[in-house]
């Protein structure tokens, strides 16, 4: 079932539409398409993989994906399509057996999961998916689209996008392969990979988590100032790098006070130096490459 109201589309799950019936032709794109909302049940075990596209309002343009949840994965696929393509399957957590009748009458909804998506300018967002759920996303953007994903519990995986990529995760591995742009990554437990077929020139960077390794791998040629650190670890680059500072200790007394500050820190510049791109953990190694 689908229904049209005020440009809103409701995808009934007992009857998942074909997504090239969704698509919208472009003949009639004046209609300005600014929002789907996908609901679907998830029972005991995982559901069949289903998908949607959505059309962009300005095809070809720089975007944003927003995508924020507790359980399941998310992989993001950067491609030459002018939509966003959205596949997913979902199972729900905690099962319980549920009553078909009660004090004589029938149960005819209750404890479903499902999700809202929107988009508005070429900004898409995916929210509402239930904490009582687990969902796995693979999603399909244009090249040139911005991330902003926060996930609680399970795998992250972006490929060939460039853009802004915010990236915030509890526990699970954050993998970036062929991504240009600038990053923002945080995550507590789990490994952080990306390696950059291009860099902002004037963006700074960040990659922090507790325990696990971080790995970088950035163009030779690329121009910007390290700033690493890691409690219980080590660090390996192949990049000539013109240390700045390393270890440095700063002793402060007085009457009352005597303090020593050890500067954990490792800073210096590549290629004469640039925008700060911090690398920090506490329990792993640092890997910083040359491509």
């Amino acid at each position: 079932m689908i229904i049209g109201v005020s440009n809103r589309f409701l995808i009934d799950s007992n009857n998942i539409i074909n997504p090239n019936t969704i698509h919208m032709k472009r003949s009639i794109k004046s209609i300005t398409f600014t929002t789907v909302i996908i609901l679907f049940i998830l029972t005991g075990t995982a559901v069949a993989q289903d998908q949607i596209a959505v059309p962009l309002s300005n095809p070809g343009q720089p975007g944003q994906l927003s995508l924020d949840m507790i359980h399941g994965s998310i992989t993001v696929t950067g491609s030459d399509t002018r939509d966003v393509v959205i596949r997913y399957r979902g199972q729900e957590l905690n099962v319980r057996e549920r009553e078909e009748t009660r004090d004589g009458l029938r149960r005819i909804g209750g404890g479903s999961s499902g999700f809202e998506v929107t988009e508005d300018n070429n900004r898409v967002q995916i929210s509402g998916v239930s904490p009582m759920s687990s969902v796995d996303f693979e999603i399909m953007v244009p090249n040139n689209f911005s991330l902003k994903l926060a996930l609680v519990s399970g795998p992250i995986e972006i490929e060939n996008v460039s853009g802004n990529l915010e990236i915030d995760h509890v526990n699970g591995n954050v993998n970036m392969t062929g991504v240009g742009g600038s990053a923002l990554v945080n995550t507590v437990n789990g490994n952080i990979m990306a390696t950059f077929q291009r860099v902002d020139a004037d963006s700074p960077m960040a990659f922090s988590n507790v325990n696990g390794d971080i790995d970088i791998s950035l163009p030779g040629s690329a121009q910007f100032s390290p700033k690493l650190r890691t409690e219980w670890g080590d660090m390996f680059t192949d990049f000539e790098i013109d240390v700045q500072s390393d270890n440095s200790a700063n002793d402060q007394s007085s009457s009352e006070l005597f303090r020593v500050d050890v500067n954990k820190w490792f800073e210096g510049e590549v290629n004469g130096g640039g925008p700060e791109y911090l690398l920090k953990t506490l329990r792993g190694d640092i890997y910083l490459r040359q491509q």
